[in-house]
């Protein structure tokens, strides 16, 4: 599958759009950012979160760099034939990735359908 940088930007900030406003509210301290490729110990990864979920930040939490999500646009396009796949596979990433930010581990990701 093939997609251009900006069209595959453009389906996250869909997927971002998409989040209910209650709980896009709570994210905090956080930025997803758009990667050609993961870590090359890591070639199919489709999403990372690194940074500090908001059920272990304690009272001392502060002054801190945002917490990371990122989205590797290469593997995605890599294991979808269509369009709507992509866009139905950055939607799944997204909501894993900002999942592990508000602490949701990937079991539980796994039980709700998000593998």
């Amino acid at each position: 599958m093939m997609m251009s940088e900006a069209e595959f930007e453009l389906l996250v900030s869909d997927a971002l759009d998409e989040l209910p406003p209650d709980l896009a509210a709570l994210i905090d301290n956080c930025v997803i950012l758009v990667e050609d490729a993961p870590p090359p110990d890591e070639p199919g990864l489709l999403g990372l979160y690194d940074g500090i979920p908001l059920t272990e930040r304690g009272t001392g939490y502060g002054g801190v760099l945002p917490d990371r999500i990122f989205i590797y646009r290469l593997p995605t396009l890599a294991i979808c034939e269509t369009a709507e796949d992509v866009r139905e596979e950055v939607h799944i990433t997204v909501v894993h990735e900002i999942a592990h930010h508000f602490g949701i581990d990937d079991a539980r990701l796994h039980e709700l359908g998000y593998d």
